[in-house]
């Protein structure tokens, strides 16, 4: 089960074993793993207990699937089930359980799949040939430790005020200029942008990814993200504005997961309504961009956001960046803006019309059409800003006396001759 607590070779092991509860769920096993070219006969009936009575006698298998129908207590007894297994082995669990909550759990426990009952063969046949694959993988150890992934959630706090065009920005400027794997989920469903700034077709993998959260792998990744550049992939949807959408976000934060596992950097475009219906999907987020317009509702809506994020995402930065700004025709001053949302706002992207219809001409991201704008100057600060992970862009850094206010000090060094 990739178990964490242990390390050692796997050689000299059984390829496959499985241990099911049931008949039917055997039935559809066995053609597939005679696909797979193991023995049918390492297909065992009996759920996790049997198994781990089993391998507490026999050297365990290096992919195991496990069913935990008849389990009372399935975290407790996956447990049981680790102090049994050999280094290595890749775990895949069977259950009748659509939790999503148990589906995380087991997943931070070590298993690498959860499956639901009842089976079916396209699924199962998929989740046990990444598991082939992730088994077959080098280990960490092996190619050295990768860096630390950050995932950056671009929210606005009103509809049209430039979320689309900054996280798609992000996303080209982490790929394109800092040449990092880099992914983009649009999690606008039925309107999302993000495939339409980059001139690409969205394909179906998001709206299949939600279907099927099950299926949600590196090998599913690979095959349902589109490719926007050598670094950057995608994964956006056009789903029909007559199909509500039916999730309980489970798919969301699969996905999240295997980009942690696939790339160094994500780029969450997210609307705000998703905050409310899915909660849990900020829970990794590293980031938090909110792009404000400097309007009496987008201010209202940033104290409520603002206020969201520090009970649900405290573990979150936050960067507060004001889009399309026009300061002679602003609602409300900069001034009078931070004071009623009692936050900072970090950068300012100026109005720039002619550079956002350049970009939408060119099927490009509006940092790459317009690369010597100020607004895009603005947007690479940003990016700057979050890849080097301090709050503070690297450009803007000053030596340790830069940041002495000179100025305050000299009427206090005048008193303080005065005085002596």
């Amino acid at each position: 089960m990739n178990a964490p607590w242990k390390s050692g070779s796997p050689n000299g092991r059984d390829q496959f074993a499985a241990y099911l509860c049931d008949e039917a769920s055997l039935d559809v096993l066995r053609p597939v793993v005679m696909e797979m070219g193991w023995q049918p006969e390492k297909c065992n009936k009996g759920g996790l207990r049997n198994a781990v009575q089993s391998l507490s006698i026999t050297a365990s298998p290096n992919i195991l699937l496990v069913d935990l129908s008849e389990s009372g207590d399935p975290l407790n007894d996956i447990n049981a089930l680790a102090e049994v297994c050999e280094p290595g082995t890749v775990v895949i669990a069977v259950g009748q359980v659509n939790d999503v909550r148990l589906y995380r759990d087991l997943i931070a426990s070590g298993i690498h799949d959860y499956l639901l009952k009842p089976l079916s063969p396209a699924p199962l046949r998929d989740a046990l040939a990444q598991a082939q694959a992730v088994f077959s993988a080098p280990k960490a150890h092996e190619t050295g430790e990768g860096k630390e992934h950050i995932c950056t959630a671009v929210i606005g706090t009103r509809g049209g005020a430039g979320a689309s065009t900054i996280a798609t920005s992000l996303a080209w400027l982490f790929s394109a200029d800092n040449k990092l794997p880099t992914a983009l989920l649009d999690l606008d469903i039925h309107f999302g942008t993000g495939a339409l700034c980059l001139d690409l077709e969205p394909g179906r993998g998001l709206t299949d990814a939600i279907e099927n959260p099950s299926r949600i792998d590196g090998l599913f990744i690979e095959r349902a993200m589109i490719r926007a550049n050598d670094n950057l992939t995608i994964l956006s949807a056009e789903a029909p504005i007559s199909t509500p959408l039916m999730t309980d976000g489970s798919a969301f934060i699969q996905l999240e997961e295997e980009f942690r596992q696939a790339f160094e950097m994500s780029v969450l475009d997210m609307p705000r309504n998703m905050l409310i219906n899915f909660p849990q999907i900020i829970a990794s987020v590293n980031v938090v961009v909110l792009v404000v317009e400097m309007t009496l509702a987008s201010a209202r809506d940033s104290i409520r956001l603002l206020s969201w994020l520090k009970v649900n995402a405290p573990h979150a930065r936050v960067i507060v960046v004001a889009n399309k700004v026009q300061p002679n025709l602003a609602e409300i001053s900069k001034t009078d803006f931070e004071a009623s949302i009692e936050s900072k706002i970090q950068l300012s992207v100026p109005y720039d019309m002619k550079s956002a219809s350049m970009a939408a001409k060119l099927g490009q991201t509006f940092a790459d059409a317009n690369r010597s704008s100020k607004a895009s100057a603005v947007i690479r600060e940003l990016s700057d800003q979050i890849i080097d992970r301090s709050g503070e862009s690297p450009s803007a850094k000053k030596s340790l006396l830069s940041k002495l206010d000179i100025k305050s000090m000299i009427p206090k060094a005048k008193k303080a001759e005065t005085a002596e």
